[in-house]
């Protein structure tokens, strides 16, 4: 059983920073996507921002300019690095591996961390 783990959420007041990871109990260095979701209270889950096997990456234009998507393969981690946080970025934010490997499906979420931006 895949499992992702998820730490770095907390409260931050606007303008802070917060740096979040995805540990994988699997290697993720050839999965195809990896990505962050988030989740609002009474929104839909929505797209943050993903990157590919090959370091392709791409932001949700809410996002783009404030949060950096990175994969350490070697620690089969995922980082979301947010600068520059809004009230609106308050979220449950989620890590998501998706795609074929030699012939296994991968399709995994955590169990997510609550990002929480107020003064």
């Amino acid at each position: 059983q895949v499992q992702l783990v998820e730490s770095g959420g907390g409260l931050v007041q606007p303008g802070g920073s917060l740096r979040l990871s995805c540990a994988a109990s699997v290697s993720i260095n050839s999965i195809p996507t990896k990505a962050w979701y988030r989740q609002a209270p009474g929104k839909q889950r929505e797209l943050v921002a993903h990157i590919t096997n090959v370091d392709s990456t791409n932001y949700a234009d809410s996002v783009k300019g404030r949060f950096t998507i990175s994969s350490d393969n070697a620690k089969n981690t995922v980082y979301l690095q947010m600068n520059s946080l809004k009230p609106e970025d308050t979220a449950v934010y989620y890590c998501h591996i998706n795609g074929w490997v030699n012939s296994r499906l991968y399709d995994y979420w955590g169990q997510g961390t609550q990002v929480t931006v107020s003064s």
